[in-house]
């Protein structure tokens, strides 16, 4: 049925930059909020970016303000986040979530992808 499929997770310096991408099949987006969360060890599940699918509309947490950035490409059904100056606080589990608009949870969680940030 519907899938979230998270790539683009790895190492990399602090300072550096990684895309993570979100693979969304299973149904149509429209009227949907496509977000990401994250999880830091011993830590709870925070709130990232998120986008309106069909209007492109954003948030941020104030965390990642300037430094990430949510987008996504409508015909390949994929959601991105651009995580530019990354520092260690931002080592974590990425999940890829989908939720209807004027809802406050989502219905559709990725897998997750490993983000870690040496310094």
């Amino acid at each position: 049925q519907v899938q979230l499929v998270e790539s683009g997770g790895g190492l990399v310096q602090a300072g550096g930059s990684l895309r993570l991408s979100c693979g969304a099949s299973g149904r149509t987006f429209i009227n949907y909020v496509m977000g990401w969360f994250r999880q830091a060890p011993g830590k709870e599940r925070e709130f990232v970016a998120r986008i309106t699918w069909t209007g492109g509309l954003t948030s941020y947490a104030d965390s990642v303000k300037g430094r990430f950035f949510i987008s996504r490409d409508n015909a390949k059904n994929t959601v991105y986040l651009q995580m530019n100056s990354l520092k260690p606080e931002d080592t974590a589990v990425y999940y890829c979530a989908a939720g209807r608009m004027g809802f406050s949870t989502y219905e559709y969680w990725g897998q997750g992808t490993q983000v870690t940030v040496s310094s």
